[in-house]
């Protein structure tokens, strides 16, 4: 599966999804950027290898709205939404076996209890 194109007008419709279980992973980058440049082909095998993912990316500088609302310091930068929650977001670029030991780790989450983390979150503050 190729990766989406994630832009501030499409963004709702790719991460929630037609059921709003999602799994998405977002590669945050820029043109200019070399080690995004470098990321790239892995982050693309990778969507290969889990083609049941959503695998995005966001162009920081066309997207700036949208790498605002994340808070993008650096670049790349690497974020997992799965189910509307953020659950990791981390600049680097990744190695293949730590983006593919990364995503099992996302796919091993409770998202009943994450859900619940969150919630409880939202009641006291």
């Amino acid at each position: 599966m190729s990766t989406v194109e994630l832009t501030k007008d499409n963004f709702d419709d790719v991460v929630e999804g037609p059921d709003g279980k999602e799994f998405v992973l977002i590669d945050f980058w820029a043109a200019w950027c070399g080690p995004c440049r470098s990321f790239a082909p892995v982050f693309e095998r990778a969507s290969e290898k889990h083609q049941d993912l959503t695998f995005a990316k966001v162009d920081t500088e066309a997207q700036q709205e949208l790498a605002a609302a994340f808070e993008i310091r650096s670049i790349p930068t690497l974020a997992i939404i799965r189910e509307g929650v953020l659950v990791f977001a981390q600049p680097g670029a990744l190695p293949e076996q730590a983006l593919d030991d990364l995503i099992s780790q996302a796919r091993a989450l409770d998202m009943t209890e994450v859900h619940a983390k969150v919630a409880a979150q939202k009641a006291a503050g």
